[in-house]
C-alpha cells in the first residue's frame, strides 16, 4: 500500500484558505467589515466559516471536495457583501466601495485556494 503525500498545490491551498479564514474572522469580529466595530451584522460571516468547516468534514480534506467547498465559501461571501450594499447595512461607517472591496478580496482568496485545491487533485487521490 502506497501512501501519497499532498502536492505543493494542495499545501499552498491549505495555507491560503487558512490565511483567508483567519483574516475574515479577525476583520469581522475585531474591526467589523460592515458597519461600526461590533456590529452584529458581521456575524453573518460566521456562515462562511461554517460552510468551510462542514465542507472540509464532508470532503474529508480531499482536494476535489475542498475545491468545491472553497467555491461555496466564495459565493456565500459575495452574497453577504452584495446584500449588505443593496440593503445599506453599515452606513455611514462602511461605504459601499469598502464593503465591495473587502468582499472582492476575500472572494479572490477563496477562489485562489479553490483553484490550488483543484490543481492539487490532479485527477488522483491526494490523501487517503
Amino acid at each position: 500500500m502506497r501512501i501519497s503525500t499532498p502536492s505543493t498545490s494542495y499545501r499552498a491551498a491549505i495555507g491560503l484558505a487558512l490565511f483567508a479564514v483567519s483574516c475574515l474572522v479577525w476583520l469581522s469580529l475585531g474591526v467589523g467589515i460592515i458597519g461600526s466595530d461590533g456590529a452584529r451584522v458581521n456575524l453573518l460571516y460566521g456562515g462562511v466559516v461554517l460552510i468551510g468547516v462542514a465542507g472540509a468534514f464532508i470532503a474529508r480534506l480531499r482536494a476535489a471536495g475542498m475545491a468545491r467547498t472553497l467555491v461555496a465559501m466564495a459565493v456565500t461571501q459575495a452574497v453577504i457583501g452584495l446584500v449588505a450594499v443593496l440593503a445599506g447595512w453599515g452606513l455611514p461607517w462602511s461605504p459601499p466601495a469598502e464593503v465591495l472591496g473587502l468582499t472582492a478580496g476575500f472572494v479572490s482568496l477563496f477562489l485562489g485556494a479553490a483553484w490550488l485545491f483543484q490543481r492539487g487533485a490532479g485527477g488522483r487521490a491526494v490523501a487517503s
